[in-house]
């Protein structure tokens, strides 16, 4: 049994996901950094070097080569664009969508340009929130709003979710 968090960058997947793991017992896996480990360079350079279909092509192949349990994954925020990679990490998981409003989500990120957010070279920041809401949306066996919400609150929000 894993659990898979979902959601836009900077919504807390990755911080929140280290202490649920650590919080149930878990070990912790963070997608992003596995594949950049596997490609050898940061996500937006792979964007800026290889483009965006590369990129997905890396993504969905690292997806597709998780086979863990009790395992807390933490997906990249643009996991949701590959239906076979989500399928392989759903197969033996709760999926849990980190829910925050586009205003939210769009002042935490500091550093947009560099961040490495698949697509942002060819679309406005706001039309892939929605793209990827509506696909957050339907593989997510648990939304979490974590509006406003610091790391500990959030915790406590997802905890209680999947108690």
């Amino acid at each position: 049994m894993n659990y898979v968090l979902i959601g836009m960058p900077s919504c807390g997947k990755s911080t929140v996901g280290v202490l649920l793991a650590k919080e149930i017992g878990f070990d912790f896996l963070d997608v992003d950094i596995l594949l950049q480990s596997r490609a050898g360079k940061r996500i937006q350079a792979i964007l800026d070097d290889e483009g965006l279909e590369a990129f997905k092509k890396i993504e969905e192949d690292t997806l597709c080569s998780i086979d863990v349990d009790r395992t807390v994954i933490s997906t990249g925020g643009s996991a949701v664009y590959s239906g076979k990679g989500m399928r392989n990490v759903k197969k033996n998981a709760t999926v849990i969508y980190i829910s925050v409003p586009l205003e939210e989500i769009y002042a935490r990120i500091e550093n947009l340009k560099s961040r490495g957010i698949a697509g942002l070279s060819e679309k406005h920041f706001a039309k892939i929130y929605l793209e990827r809401k509506a696909l957050y949306e339907k593989y997510a066996d648990i939304t979490v709003d974590g509006t406003g919400l610091v790391k500990d609150e959030l915790l406590k929000a997802i905890l209680k979710a999947i108690r």
